[in-house]
């Protein structure tokens, strides 16, 4: 079993920047991919990024160019750092965590907020 435990969610103004964090604990692997989603109000989730095993990265379109996804595999901790931050931003993220197709974890989630 893995935890994850997701952190560093806010209220910040537009053009504003956050950085979330998803520890794991409990039976880390290491060799994993992380993502990082998001829902918002009357949305379906929506991957924002990936992290995988090898270290690739993909983004959605909609945070291309603004999210940098890393990881710390040491510290066994996802980060997400978010800069130029639209209203449209304002979700619940969430951290997951994929050994294989039997083995996918979720956080709680940490709710980012975008106003002025």
């Amino acid at each position: 079993q893995v935890q994850l435990e997701e952190s560093g969610g806010g209220l910040v103004q537009p053009g504003g920047s956050l950085r979330l964090s998803c520890v794991a604990s409990g039976s880390v692997p290491s060799f994993y991919t992380s993502a990082w989603y998001r829902q918002s109000q009357g949305k379906e989730r929506e991957r924002v990024a990936i992290f995988t095993g090898g270290g690739r990265t993909v983004y959605s379109d909609s945070v291309k160019g603004r999210f940098i996804i890393s990881r710390d595999n040491e510290k066994n901790t996802v980060y997400l750092e978010m800069h130029h931050l639209e209203p449209a931003d304002t979700a619940d993220y969430y951290c997951n965590l994929v050994i294989n197709p039997r083995q996918n974890y979720w956080g709680q989630g940490t709710r980012v907020t975008v106003s002025s």
